[in-house]
């Protein structure tokens, strides 16, 4: 006999969904993410404290995912969070930690001599790339991601954006070795506190875009061009697409293969050895400077890359500094300066640091020409954290982080055809949501 709950829970054509996201101590976990994994769309994001409410048209089976940049993506029966009355209780999600950078592995491991010899470093490097070539496919390929750039200034979170894509990743049109990655952004949320919504509506509101139209795009301009346009100074869009393009582990080995001396071992228990590439860069003058490491964990025995995570650091000198526009001073204002400091605002250095995660999925691929399969890999998941303070005249100081994450939820590898331009420039549908 079917309870009365459950048999509401079937008949509702749509259901109500709340609950609480945690970490491991019991403390609240703000702007994580719960969507179902059918319809991403119909999600939103915990408030400061953690809680979530949002409906959906779900069976009991339904996949919840629930996730933070941090922590490790946690599946849930939407039967849990499903709740008839508030006497039912709240379900709380419990989210274990996820270090973005795995700098804390290859600081620990000892090097070893004996490999750091050129010509054996050499040999392994070569091991390592014939192992990326036959794992990494050279065929289109299409994902469909959930994507989200939070932003946080002196500890406070003062939004989230999260874009529902597709990206198509197409070898064949590669330049220099790079994929050619072509982003369709489908559907957009931002997330505000209440109190943060006013600071942001002037310039991330969607008619903030269409200001920016009207003042670069002359009279009679076509539709075509203002869409395109509208992409351009689509500053989420932007992000979102960067995010996924970052990270190119096989076109950055391959680029890095013979400069054996900026290699180093680590030798890693449990049948993992770390590669570590170190690089320098100095532009304009010692006006940008960049230190990056790319570290590349690999299968001690079989030289198959099991993970990857990247550290920068840069800095940026201006000598006389940089004037902002009105809209980039209005970006500041997000971030709790006040209208004085605004004005008279010259942007003059910027430090930080970038630490970046990959996460690959493994699927097996039957060869046309063979019944036997083999495993390529194709991106799970990428993480994202940026460090960054900005320095103006006067002693100004505005500490920024920005934190993202980009999900696949859907993977496609067959019969994969290039994005029109349509699909490519075409406005995303916005909604702001308020969390409280």
């Amino acid at each position: 006999m079917i309870e009365m709950k459950t048999l509401v829970f079937i008949l509702a054509l749509v259901s109500t969904f709340i609950g609480r996201v945690v970490d491991q101590n019991g403390e609240p976990v703000p702007y994580a993410t719960v969507y179902p994994e059918i319809a991403p769309e119909w999600g939103t994001a915990t408030n400061n404290d953690g809680f979530f409410r949002f409906e959906a048209n779900l069976t009991k089976d339904s996949r919840i995912i629930v996730s933070c940049i941090g922590y490790e993506k946690k599946t849930v029966l939407a039967e849990s969070l499903y709740s008839v009355s508030p006497e039912d209780g709240l379900y709380s999600v419990i989210l274990k930690e996820q270090p973005i950078a795995l700098e804390e592995t290859v600081v620990a491991a000892k090097k070893s001599k004996q490999r750091n010899k050129r010509k054996q470093m050499a040999q392994l490097l070569h091991a390592v790339y014939v192992k990326l070539e036959e794992q990494f496919p050279d065929d289109n390929a299409q994902y469909q991601v959930v994507s989200d750039v939070r932003m946080l200034s002196d500890g406070s979170t003062w939004g989230m954006e999260q874009m529902i894509a597709n990206i198509v990743v197409l070898p064949e049109q590669a330049k220099e070795g790079r994929d050619s990655v072509q982003f369709q952004g489908r559907f957009c949320k931002r997330f505000f506190d209440a109190r943060k919504r006013a600071q942001a509506d002037s310039i991330l509101a969607s008619d903030a875009l269409e200001r920016m139209e009207q003042k670069s795009a002359p009279k009679g301009t076509p539709a075509n061009m203002l869409r395109k346009a509208a992409n351009a100074v689509d500053s989420g869009v932007v992000v979102h697409r960067a995010l996924f393009g970052l990270g190119n582990m096989r076109y950055d080995f391959e680029q890095a293969m013979t400069d054996t001396k900026h290699w180093t071992v680590s030798n890693e228990s449990e049948g993992e050895t770390v590669l570590t590439h170190t690089q320098s860069v100095s532009r304009y003058l010692g006006c940008f400077k960049m230190t990056f490491q790319r570290h590349y964990i690999i299968d001690s025995r079989t030289y198959e890359v099991r993970r990857f995570s990247e550290h920068a650091e840069v800095k940026v000198f201006i000598p006389f500094g940089i004037k902002l526009n009105a809209d980039q001073l209005q970006m500041l204002n997000l971030v709790n300066m006040s209208e004085n400091s605004i004005e008279k605002f010259r942007l003059k250095r910027l430090r930080g640091t970038v630490d970046l995660n990959t996460i690959y999925q493994r699927r097996p691929v039957t060869s046309a020409s063979s019944s036997s399969s083999a495993e390529r890999v194709y991106i799970l998941e990428k993480n994202m954290i940026c460090d960054t303070h900005i320095l103006g005249s006067k002693k100004a100081e505005i500490p920024l982080i920005i934190k993202a994450t980009q999900r696949v939820t859907d993977l496609q590898t067959e019969n994969v055809k290039p994005l029109s331009p349509s699909q490519i420039t075409r406005r995303v549908r916005r909604e702001i949501v308020e969390i409280y």
